[in-house]
């Protein structure tokens, strides 16, 4: 007999249950079911900020609730020239575009720049919207162990093909460390490629006034390298990014399929990030404020023995091993009155499930004192 066509996916979801690996969508209140926020990207508390809500009230105003088309056709408006002007300024590139989505980003400037007959070198560590963004390329891939610089130069040198590209996290989204983008930009430009760099968890958090890992490195201004950001994690609303040379802007307006065929970024998502990144230029103290406070968590998770890494940026990852633990420490926090991310395989690899912790620049002390406490009842549960 012929089983139901949704017989196979009863089946998938029931091991997924049994090796702990069911997810379920939890609608939270505005104030987080009454729980600190530790598990959300919001890294400079901006999300809530009176003026970013303001600003994307005003936009929706003036141009409507939604952006109406692609960007092509009727979705841009002088809101997003303004970004898209304003975020190259501030990471010190020549140029950007708007995306709706930092993952749509990720896919535009990896699959636009390579291409069949291409070398695409990417980090073990990467964002799943890049290692999508490596399959859409059609490229050949070679994925390299966590910052091994010499493994993406053995990678680069043993190439037949042409046009090579090394694509990377800044910082990595779940254990929180930062690449070594100085070292990758010079193996990448003796070789001859293309330096792609997603900021998603670093721009607005990491170097002078938060301008971003690759400006930190000296490398943002470069016509070898491509930044990636997004708007939903700093800036405190929604969207992304490609910033770098006009040649990359230009390619990707004219070829880049997340970009044509996708809808245009909501105007009030474009006010709000404005509104955003005004807010970031105008206290530089912000992204200082984020790294102290996640050197304040590591520190407790470290005191506690329990198996953390020294943050580079706002993650701080707390490493349990199963899925079940994971999940069961997530609820222990969540007792404690904090909310923090629960990180399991396919999210990490096998064997490192996770808390992950989230700094903002707007914890009080307070706050840390209940992180504290948290952290304590995971301990005595590890």
């Amino acid at each position: 007999m012929t089983r139901g066509p949704l017989a196979r996916l009863v089946e998938a979801a029931r091991r997924r249950e049994d090796a702990g690996l069911r997810r379920t969508l939890r609608p939270r209140t505005p104030d987080h079911d009454g729980l600190l926020d530790l598990a959300s990207n919001d890294y400079l508390g901006l999300s809530r900020e009176p003026r970013l809500a303001a600003a994307a009230a005003a936009a929706a105003h003036e141009w409507g609730a939604g952006s109406t088309g692609s960007r092509l056709v009727t979705g841009t408006t002088l809101l997003h020239a303004e970004l898209e002007r304003s975020l190259a300024d501030f990471a010190g590139a020549a140029a950007g575009l708007v995306f709706s989505s930092g993952y749509l980003a990720n896919l535009a400037a990896v699959a636009a720049t390579s291409g069949p007959g291409a070398l695409v070198v990417s980090d073990a560590g990467n964002h799943a919207s890049i290692i999508d963004a490596c399959r859409l390329s059609r490229a050949r891939v070679v994925v390299t162990p966590h910052r091994d610089v010499a493994a993406v130069e053995r990678a680069l040198a043993e190439r037949t093909e042409e046009v090579a590209l090394v694509v990377t996290d800044t910082v990595f989204s779940v254990d929180g460390d930062l690449a070594p983008l100085a070292a990758l930009h010079s193996v990448a430009r003796r070789h001859g490629a293309l330096l792609v760099a997603d900021e998603a968890h670093a721009f607005g958090v990491v170097g002078p006034g938060g301008r971003g890992a690759a400006y930190a490195a000296g490398i943002a201004g470069a016509d070898d390298v491509v930044l990636t950001v997004t708007l939903s994690k700093s800036l405190g609303s929604q969207g992304g990014a490609v910033l770098g040379p006009p040649e990359v802007i230009a390619t990707l307006v004219d070829t880049g399929r997340p970009f044509i065929f996708d809808t245009g970024l909501a105007p009030a998502c474009a006010g709000a990030a404005l509104a955003g990144l005004r807010n970031l230029d105008g206290h530089p103290d912000l992204p200082e404020r984020v790294r102290k406070r996640a050197d304040q968590i590591a520190d407790l998770a470290d005191g506690l023995g329990l198996e953390t890494t020294r943050p580079d940026a706002a993650v701080v990852p707390v490493v349990l091993g199963t899925p079940q633990a994971a999940v069961h420490g997530a609820d222990t926090c969540a007792e404690q009155g904090v909310r923090v991310g629960c990180f399991r395989p396919p999210s990490v690899p096998p064997g490192r499930s996770c808390l992950r912790l989230t700094a903002r620049a707007n914890l009080t002390e307070a706050d840390m004192d209940l992180i504290a406490r948290a952290l304590q009842a995971v301990g005595r549960e590890v």
